[in-house]
């Protein structure tokens, strides 16, 4: 008999799970948000053209469903429907994805508040992160915030903003070394928005001030996903994320209400999924009969609950606070 039926976290580990969510929720019924439920099991996939969604064949359909890799979209539908702020706690899915910071399957907290700006969601994103470290080994008390122009400059001495993709590769060469093969250039090709992920992951987010909660913001348009692009600065979308010793745990919008211009992006989206020879995923229609209808002026979040108990807990790998991890091997 192997030890594989054992659980990869230990019991102080799966107690201290417990406690997160009953906090969380807690955060959220004193502040009036109401907690929903939506489906695990989606009509449509996803179109960003860094994720892939997981497909699930059925009996009772001709067509494949997806599991969710988000509630976002169902959850933008209830907002449009007339439901007051809400949250929800749940599963989520992206295939591809499993590393040490990567699962296949994870928890987000995902909410939605109506009339908050990028700034009073901000503010409330790094509130209830700060008490949900409370209960683990490393917790964490303060925020600082920085541009993403600011984190790139001051991490490889680019403008991303600015760069031309020519400085762009040249900052990778000049700092990633061996990393940086032939193979990894091939890939990455003239996919100006793929470099500088490289660089945000290998040296931008890596660099980040350690030991608090940073909240960049500022991101390109480009890299817009479900945002408003800044009308103060239409080179900038209304974005943020919050990272946590290089890891990131949250990422926020002030949401984007235009369905003309949220369609505009889903096909933007394919046409960059075919030049990364990625499947092509067909957008979800009733999302922008919602955004037709009216979605509220609101802003929203998503908190991966498993790394953000991984980094409080001084963990290296999710494995260790996730109950059961598919397809690994725990010591024995």
């Amino acid at each position: 008999m192997t030890e594989k039926w054992r659980p990869s976290a230990d019991w102080d580990s799966v107690r201290q799970r417990a406690t997160a969510l009953a906090t969380a929720r807690n955060f959220f019924a004193m502040r009036g948000v109401t907690e929903v439920e939506t489906p695990v099991l989606c009509e449509t996939g996803v179109t960003d053209p860094n994720i892939d969604s997981i497909s699930a064949a059925t009996v009772v359909s001709d067509s494949p469903l997806f599991l969710r890799t988000s509630p976002e979209y169902h959850m933008k539908r209830l907002l449009a429907a007339g439901s007051p702020d809400i949250f929800q706690i749940g599963k989520v899915f992206r295939d591809g994805e499993c590393g040490d910071r990567h699962q296949p399957e994870f928890t987000m907290i995902e909410w939605y508040r109506c009339g908050f700006g990028l700034g009073a969601i901000t503010d409330e994103t790094c509130e209830l992160l700060c008490e949900l470290s409370e209960h683990g080994s490393n917790p964490v008390s303060q925020n600082l915030r920085i541009s993403y122009t600011d984190a790139f400059v001051q991490n490889c001495s680019v403008n991303p903003l600015k760069a031309e993709l020519d400085e762009l590769r040249s900052a990778a060469r000049q700092h990633l070394g061996d990393i940086l093969n032939d193979e990894l250039v091939a890939s990455l090709g003239d996919d100006r928005q793929a470099w500088l992920d490289l660089l945000a992951t290998h040296l931008v987010c890596p660099g980040l001030p350690k030991d608090l909660l940073v909240v960049v913001d500022g991101y390109p348009a480009e890299q817009a996903m479900l945002a408003r692009i800044n009308p103060d600065d239409p080179a900038t979308a209304l974005r943020f994320e919050v990272f946590l010793n290089g890891v990131e745990l949250a990422n926020g919008f002030h949401e984007l209400g235009n369905a003309a211009e949220q369609a505009q992006r889903f096909a933007l989206d394919r046409e960059l999924r075919r030049a990364r020879g990625r499947p092509d995923m067909q957008p979800d229609n009733l999302l922008l009969d919602a955004l037709e209808a009216g979605l509220p002026d609101c802003s929203g979040v998503a908190v991966g609950l498993d790394r953000l108990l991984m980094v409080t807990s001084g963990q290296e790998s999710l494995a260790a606070v996730m109950s059961f991890i598919p397809g690994r091997q725990t010591p024995s």
